[in-house]
Formats: C-alpha cells, structure tokens, sequence
C-alpha cells in the first residue's frame, strides 16, 4: 500500500510509546500534556491517518473544534479506504460544531450516511430521520439521561424536561459524541442508543419550572402533560419518570419502561420517598396524589396552564409551589 508515493508502515517504538502515554494523559485530563505527545508522534509519522485522527480526537474532548477540522481533514487525506472510517465522523463532529455544513454533509456521506438532498446543497442536513435516542447529559458530572430526537448524526433535540442539576432546558439542541455508552429497550422490543453529550449547540428559550400537583389520579396527571403538549410545551410527572441509577447500570442496557406488576427493578437505586418511579418499587397499585412535575413553559403561560388543568376538574385537581428551577 502506498500513499502519496510513501510506503505505507509500522509505526516506529517512538510513536507507539508517545501516543500510549498521550492517551493515559487524556484519560488523566491532562491534555495539554498529552497534545504535546500526540503533536510529536504526528511529527515522527506524518505520513500515518492515525496520528492526526489522534489529534483530532484531542481537540474534540478539549471542543477545539478549528483544531479538530484542521486535523480531521489531514486524517481523512490520509486514508487507504473509502467509506466507514470513524475519521470522517469525527470531522463531522467538527463541522457540525462550526456549522460547516458543505463539510458535515461530505463526512457523513464519505461515512456512508444517505444525507438529503445531496452534495450540491450547502445548507444545515435535514430529513435524515434517524429517530428517536437518547442522550447523556453532564456525563463527567451529575449525569442525567434524556430522551429526544435526532437531527443529525451528530445532535439530539432534548424532548424530556431535564432536572436542574443538568444545567439544560427542554427543547436544547445538544452536540453529542458517535459511540453510545448504553441502550435503553422498551417492552415491543425496540433497542435505543444512548449517546454522550459533548456541549451545548443550541439553547432554549424556555425555563424549567417545578410544581407540586395534587393529582388524584393517572389520568389527572396526564391531562395535564396533554395541556401542555397542545400549547407547544411539556409537561413531566418527575416522581414517575426519575430512576437513580448507577453509572454501570446506565451505560449497560436498560429497559426504558417503568415496570409493572410484582417485579423489583434490581437497577433502580431510587427509594420509596426519593425520585424514583413508583411502579419500579410496588405492585403497581398505589397512586401516590402529590406528583413532583416538571413543566417547560414561559413564564407568560405556565401559571394559566396550571389553573386551566385544576378548572377542568377542581375536585381532583390543584397545585402549589410553583419555582422556575432553570
């Protein structure tokens, strides 16, 4: 194999024991340390794609995304196939991060996605309908997954209202890395991968609000995420919807229901009392009334739905503490 007239071969004992020291460096957080280890291997083997994905991967944790596309690109130059390489989708990660579209829809396609619309479009990619997943939000801190909709290969539009520990918002557009850490199943079967967030890409304009309901049934419950669904919003009974999970539990595969029947959850940590799903920890019977919710809405809006929800049915209705949290 040979590569622009050069021979293609072995990394040298030289490279092979900066790029591992590099590496322990990153896992460390030291990555000041380790760009001068993996900027020396790229010096010892220039002619290797591996040293620039290398640094490209770098400049990804460190979110240099100008570094990551420059280095990314020589990557890629450097290949000896022609789809399928984790190359291109670091460079599409890139690109994503600066909204270089033209370059996004090269990487994905050269990765051996079906982008609409072609080559020739140079806007943001749309209708690639990947679906549905999961996101990692905070993972090196208070992490919390979320569910929500895939734009791209490379950002998730958050559906479900985070907890405020998680800093984001409903509606936020997150960049997220390629490789999920997790799966969430559901009881039809349908798997779903869960993937780590790398940084903000789009804020939302609309705050988080907690409220304790007074909410005599489920249906009660949920005619109140109805309300707010039809008025462009969300609404999210926390006390069903949270589980506390440790971090091997999250990144293994989970099923996404809320159990029923006699079945003890052995993943769920949560206790009665504490946020956790009821249906993980009793025999699906008990309805506790007083629900912790989450609501997305303006400030303009979310006092008029609440007391449009209590007015449709006042005998088993109310609420009380409303704080915007977010």
């Amino acid at each position: 194999m040979r590569i622009f007239g050069k021979g293609r071969h072995r990394p040298s004992a030289s490279w092979r024991q900066a790029t591992d020291r590099a590496f322990t460096l990153i896992g460390d957080g030291r990555y000041e340390d380790a760009g001068a280890l993996l900027t020396r291997a790229a010096d010892l083997e220039p002619w290797l794609s591996e040293s620039w994905f290398n640094l490209a991967l770098l400049h990804k944790f460190r979110h240099d995304w100008e570094q990551a596309r420059a280095a990314g690109l020589r990557a890629v130059a450097l290949l000896d196939r022609e789809t399928g390489a984790p190359d291109w989708w670091n460079v599409g990660i890139a690109a994503t991060a600066l909204q270089d579209w033209p370059l996004a829809r090269r990487a994905w396609q050269a990765y051996g996605l079906d982008v609409p619309g072609g080559a020739a479009v140079s806007g943001e990619p749309v209708g690639m309908d990947l679906g549905s997943a999961a996101v990692r939000l905070s993972p090196e801190g208070e992490a919390e997954v979320v569910w929500g909709r895939r734009l791209d290969p490379a950002r998730i539009e958050v559906l479900s209202i985070p907890l405020p520990s998680s800093g984001r918002r409903w509606g936020e557009v997150v960049l997220h890395d390629g490789v999920p850490h997790g799966e969430r199943t559901t009881a039809a079967g349908h798997s779903y991968p869960v993937f780590d967030e790398i940084e903000l890409w789009a804020p939302s304009p609309v705050p988080t609000w907690v409220v304790l309901l007074e909410a005599e049934t489920e249906d009660d419950r949920d005619a109140l995420e109805q309300l707010a669904a039809d008025a462009g919003f969300a609404a999210e009974d926390w006390s069903s919807s949270v589980r506390l999970l440790c971090r091997m539990c999250s990144e293994s595969r989970m099923p996404a229901d809320e159990g029923d029947g006699e079945h003890l959850d052995p993943h769920d940590h949560s206790e009665p009392g504490h946020p956790g799903p009821l249906g993980h920890r009793t025999d699906g019977q008990l309805w506790v009334p007083e629900r912790e919710c989450g609501l997305a809405a303006p400030a303009s809006l979310v006092r008029g739905l609440l007391d449009g929800w209590v007015a449709d049915s006042p005998e088993t209705r109310d609420w009380r503490d409303l704080e915007e949290v977010c």
